[in-house]
């Protein structure tokens, strides 16, 4: 079994820059793909494909593109990968106070704090929103230091404004800046990564985090609203959708693939947490993605 380290990601802006900016596309790939955290709040624009959205203890699975923000020190992981069919990548990195101390306590900046405190959870926009925020950041590439900077104020304020979005989080995940507790949470969420195809037992992530196995079980509820074997099973159901939408595989193979042993109960699983079978799941995404 592998056992990975937590990761720090420290963030430095280029001289002279107060927020980070970056594009990745086919010549140059986001290769950042463990789960990580970082005190700088981060927005990503996925311009088109389909992929895993893996962000505090929420996994789901994205189509055509992905625009999200994700609140200061809260764990998440890469959304691209060669499979994803993206066009390109974009992401805008700033620390709450970029731009000074106060800043976004004056009455014009309301909006963009509250949506900073609603980014806590990680936030997935959609609809037109996604659209025409994507588009605005795909310009950022274009722009001076200066314009961008308005630019990125515009953005947040629109985000702000906007109601079609998702709090990924929904429930509160509890970790803010408790970095100890970041650090024992990212060691357990990067063994699952590693290792969801195969079983893991709950006396083996508790040793891992040197836990008996009851205070793990209330440690793990209590951080993320979820069992941990609710937790494996909801990772394993979309790495089967990711599979589903990507491979020209048997569903048996999905299932056994995506770390589970037994057919009947993948099925039920799968169709529980997404509403339809595998093969209506599969058959659907093909007219979407169509």
């Amino acid at each position: 079994m592998i056992k990975q380290k937590p990761t720090f990601e420290s963030i430095e802006p280029d001289f002279g820059h107060s927020f980070t900016y970056q594009k990745f596309d086919e010549d140059k790939e986001n290769n950042n793909n463990i789960w990580h955290y970082h005190p700088e709040i981060e927005l990503v624009y996925v311009n088109g494909g389909t992929g895993k959205r893996q962000i505090g203890s929420h996994v789901s699975y994205y189509t055509k593109g992905d625009l999200i923000l994700i609140g200061s020190n809260l764990p998440h992981c890469g959304f691209t990968d060669k499979l994803t069919g993206n066009k390109s990548e974009s992401v805008v990195q700033m620390k709450e106070n970029f731009l000074g101390n106060g800043f976004f306590d004056i009455p014009e900046m309301k909006k963009i704090q509250n949506l900073f405190e609603v980014a806590k959870g990680g936030v997935a926009f959609y609809g037109k929103t996604k659209t025409i925020i994507g588009e605005k950041i795909e310009i950022l590439e274009y722009q001076t230091d200066f314009q961008r900077l308005l630019s990125i104020l515009n953005i947040l304020n629109e985000l702000g404004s906007s109601q079609e979005f998702k709090v990924l989080n929904a429930e509160g995940f509890s970790i803010e800046t408790e970095v100890k507790d970041n650090d024992r949470i990212n060691v357990v969420f990067n063994f699952v990564k590693a290792n969801f195809k195969e079983e893991i037992t709950l006396d083996e992530i508790a040793n891992l985090v040197s836990m008996t196995v009851p205070s793990f079980c209330r440690y793990f509820k209590k951080i993320t609203n979820k069992t941990f074997t609710q937790f494996v099973n909801e990772y394993r159901l979309v790495h089967a959708s990711k599979l589903l939408a990507e491979k020209p595989i048997s569903i048996t193979e999905v299932c056994f693939e995506s770390g589970f042993n037994n057919f009947s109960h993948f099925n039920k699983l799968f169709k529980a947490f997404t509403g339809q079978s595998p093969s209506e799941y599969r058959n659907q995404l093909k007219t979407v993605l169509q």
